[in-house]
């Protein structure tokens, strides 16, 4: 299998979704990708103990996708080689009493992860451009001055909350954090297979929830919604990455691949020397411990 492409994932320019692809086999079996993935997981483990010496950068990376397009699964077959110490996985869900008290933004900064270390937000700061503009009545839980009605809740507001996230994700790159950003891009026949599995499985029946068909029912104005994001939002410092994702191996293996190309990318990242007086002694210390 050749090098993954990066190019032909990341967004450089206005995208639309229905013209990118939602598979990706790259030609070659579950087996070989299955072994591909493994390989890259590996070196990106090998990273990730690197990142954690250097310790002045942290990496986060970003999730969306919708329902059922394989974020659980993803997040753990990518990072399996990880030191469980150094990744750690945000799951937002609907905003709790205390996080409905602070900005819709406020959540999300307190989870980045600190130097050395890689973040996962699985979901993100983009469900308050996505779920709440589908469905723009959950705006008025926000209690934000100036907005009483859906009426208020118009081109401009949704123009300043695009403006408000690239500031968030910029101040965070400016100090240290590398940002990456993927739309895991699932077919809308692939959703139904993946729903109806869950109702014919046992084992996953907990996974379904009425709601899913609720939601799949507005696919269309959610892909218009991502879109949106997706072109307003990817900038150099914080790129989108569209992934196809009806074919979970082929996904993780890009998604894998991207984040070893890029990361690899920062040369400066490099385990410390130890300091001159205590590499002078190494011999004296090792006497130390074998005469004991």
């Amino acid at each position: 299998m050749n090098k993954v492409d990066v190019s032909l994932y990341r967004v450089n320019a206005p995208q639309r979704l229905s013209e990118t692809k939602t598979r990706e086999d790259f030609g070659v079996s579950k087996k070989e990708l299955k072994k591909q993935l493994e390989e890259i997981r590996e070196a990106l483990g090998e990273f990730q103990d690197t990142l954690y010496a250097h310790g002045k950068y942290s990496v986060l990376i970003c999730l969306q996708g919708m329902d059922t397009a394989g974020k659980d699964s993803l997040i753990r077959e990518v990072f399996k080689d990880f030191n469980a110490r150094g990744v750690v996985v945000h799951s937002f869900k609907v905003p709790t009493e205390l996080e409905r008290k602070h900005d819709y933004l406020w959540r999300h900064y307190i989870a980045l992860p600190p130097k050395g270390k890689f973040g996962v937000f699985n979901r993100t700061h983009y469900e308050n451009v996505l779920v709440t503009r589908v469905h723009p009545e959950y705006i008025l839980g926000e209690h934000i001055p100036g907005v009483k009605t859906i009426e208020d809740i118009n081109s401009d507001f949704w123009s300043k909350r695009f403006q408000q996230i690239n500031n968030f994700e910029q101040h965070a790159a400016e100090n240290g954090t590398i940002i990456f950003k993927f739309f895991l891009n699932l077919s809308k026949e692939e959703q139904k297979q993946r729903l109806l599995r869950r109702l014919a499985l046992k084992e996953k029946n907990w996974k379904f929830s009425p709601g899913d068909l609720k939601e799949r029912l507005l696919w269309d104005k959610y892909q218009e919604c991502y879109e949106d994001a997706i072109n307003k939002t990817s900038k150099s410092h914080a790129p989108w990455y569209i992934i196809p994702a009806d074919n979970k191996q082929g996904a993780r293996v890009v998604v894998a691949s991207i984040l070893l190309q890029e990361l690899k990318k920062y040369t400066d990242i490099k385990e410390p020397e130890l300091d001159a007086e205590i590499k002078a002694n190494i011999e004296v210390y090792k006497k130390q411990l074998e005469s004991e």
